[in-house]
């Protein structure tokens, strides 16, 4: 056994740096190909151009891959320094989205920043990673009034996002932060009353929003109300079991026809099973397990407590989200409005998911072991 060296500078790339990269480069392409073509038909019909969503999609891609190599040539420590900064930053853009939030849909969760419209529940995911990292990786270190301060600032942050309301984020980032103490070996009594916490909130927010209830029952039994509440669920299983083993074939989905509402965003991945298949839904399975295996061999391998908490957030972020969002469009989990990580249309989450990948191949950069 030899003894790790740091690559703080990223000069010299071990392979699973490498391997992350370019499973994160197709990851980007093929999503990018996905959206053209659930985005097509419905982008002509309604904007006189058919590459509407593709273009837009395109910049914010180029403006993530920047993003992303500006992550994985700083020190993981430089950004695990400006995380303070940044969730702060990020609470005070989710207190503006109270007040000046745009809404669709029923919830106020954009902001209108000029000619750009952000999400911020979006941007402010890596920086609950890398806060997380940071007071749970000393936990025990830490004065009670550091502990007490940041999970009051994470508590406020699952609440305003609550409030938008948008419960499919909060249970993300409630599970992530869980998951990540968990990791780091806090207290399980003190985690299993935090889960309790946040189950309660859950269901408060069930109550006091009505269509969240309302999406409950559809999942229980979306043919009671086939053209209402249960009409986005059925026809999402539909597509599914119309793709069959080989798929209608790529751009060829019949349910994009303005039959599946949210089709170049929450539910995206319908189009994707009609399109292509079972088997193409079991490419999609096995390279999501090849990223996650990555990405916990990456938080294994680190000998810090801190990049190793990095790894397992981002990993948790990236491939759990995904596995949401399938499980919703099969009718597994009720419809939550979570996208898929680089496929749904939206900036905010391919500048988010970018970053979080960038953030793991930096955990990889900074100390590995090697036999």
């Amino acid at each position: 056994m030899t003894k790790p060296k740091p690559n703080p500078r990223g000069d010299i790339w071990p392979a699973d740096a490498r391997l992350l990269l370019l499973l994160t480069a197709l990851w980007s392409v093929v999503g990018l190909l996905i959206l053209a073509s659930a985005s097509w038909w419905s982008a002509q019909q309604e904007l006189g151009d058919g590459l509407y969503y593709v273009k837009r999609q395109a910049l914010w891609l180029l403006m993530g891959w920047c993003l992303l190599l500006i992550v994985v040539r700083w020190p993981l420590r430089q950004w695990l320094r400006l995380s303070a900064i940044g969730m702060l930053a990020g609470l005070a853009l989710l207190v503006l989205t109270i007040f000046f939030g745009v809404t669709i849909n029923g919830a106020s969760r954009w902001l209108l920043i000029g000619p750009v419209q952000i999400q911020p529940s979006e941007l402010i995911k890596p920086l609950v990673v890398l806060q997380a990292a940071v007071l749970f990786s000393n936990w025990h270190r830490h004065r009670m009034v550091q502990r007490l301060f940041w999970t009051g600032v994470f508590t406020v942050v699952l609440g305003l996002i609550l409030r938008q309301p948008n419960l499919s984020t909060a249970t993300l980032l409630g599970l992530l932060l869980w998951l990540m103490a968990f990791t780091a070996g806090l207290p399980l009594g003190l985690l299993m009353g935090i889960a309790g916490l946040g189950l309660a909130a859950g269901v408060a927010s069930l109550v006091v929003n009505a269509y969240q209830f309302q999406r409950i029952i559809a999942f229980l039994n979306p043919w009671s109300d086939p053209m209402g509440s249960g009409y986005q669920l059925i026809q999402s299983i539909l597509a599914i079991g119309s793709g069959g083993m080989s798929g209608a074939g790529f751009a060829l989905s019949s349910q994009k026809l303005h039959h599946l509402p949210f089709h170049t965003t929450d539910f995206i991945f319908a189009i994707y099973a009609e399109e292509l298949g079972f088997i193409g839904c079991l490419f999609l399975l096995c390279f999501l397990l090849v990223f996650a295996f990555l990405g916990l061999r990456v938080a294994h391998a680190s000998l810090d407590q801190r990049s190793r908490l990095v790894a397992s957030g981002a990993t948790i972020l990236l491939v759990g989200q995904a596995i949401l969002n399938m499980a919703v469009a099969t009718g597994v989990m009720p419809a939550t409005g979570l996208p898929f990580p680089l496929f749904s249309y939206g900036g905010s989450a391919v500048l988010s998911c970018l970053i979080t990948a960038g953030l793991l191949i930096r955990a990889n950069l900074e100390r590995t072991k090697k036999s």
